[in-house]
């Protein structure tokens, strides 16, 4: 039997976390936990939130598991930060893999990562440690995620695709096969990357802009 798992977080991400674990996967929430500076209120999603730096007293890591359940701020910096401090703690780190994704070797699945819906990972791809596959992505044979990267909705990641470190990855980009995305890389929404990009690039999608013609002379609306 698993062992009950405590949640780092307070805010929308960890309130999904708390749903999808709940709903979706054979873990029991037990508690959440923050930084005690940033405790507001001693209660969330009808648990108790604990302080992270007394965490071990109440909840020790013998007993509880751990989720780290933060955003890509800061280039996933943060929650880099308190996954590595919860495994130096001696925690146990979960994962959560949707049971409407496609995962074909749950082995080739790191620790901390949240896949959710709908995301198809094909035959001898890998997703490294800390990685946030949000709904609906195609991540194709052979590509590897890097560790503590947050890929976002509806993307295609095309076979052989390497993906460094800390990068984000904005919905609907597409990366075209057998390319390097290096470490702390942000693609974009809508960008097309067809090429090797280098560590701390920015590529940015081209953004609709407004047509001169109001909606109301539309004539086929």
């Amino acid at each position: 039997m698993k062992k009950p798992l405590v949640i780092f977080g307070a805010g929308d991400i960890a309130e999904l976390a708390h749903f999808y674990f709940t709903h979706d996967s054979d873990r029991e929430v037990a508690a959440f936990t923050v930084d005690e500076a940033w405790i507001d209120k001693p209660v969330f999603c009808g648990l108790p939130v604990v302080a992270f730096e007394s965490l071990a007293s109440t909840y020790p890591a013998d007993k509880y598991d751990i989720f780290i359940a933060l955003s890509y701020s800061k280039l996933n910096a943060i929650r880099k930060e308190k996954y590595l401090a919860a495994k130096a703690m001696g925690y146990g780190i979960a994962s959560y893999v949707s049971s409407r994704a496609y995962v074909p070797d749950p082995n080739r699945i790191g620790e901390n990562c949240f896949i959710l819906e709908d995301n198809t990972i094909q035959p001898f791809a890998t997703i490294g440690n800390n990685v946030t596959l949000w709904s609906g992505n195609h991540i194709g044979h052979h590509s590897q995620i890097g560790d503590h990267t947050f890929v976002a909705s509806h993307i295609v990641v095309s076979g052989g695709v390497k993906i460094g470190e800390q990068c984000f990855i904005g919905v609907n980009a597409t990366l075209r096969d057998h390319i390097q995305i290096g470490d702390k890389c942000v693609v974009g929404a809508g960008a097309i990357l067809l090429a090797n990009a280098e560590s701390e690039g920015v590529y940015i999608g081209q953004a609709t802009e407004r047509s001169r013609v109001p909606s109301t002379r539309l004539r086929g609306i």
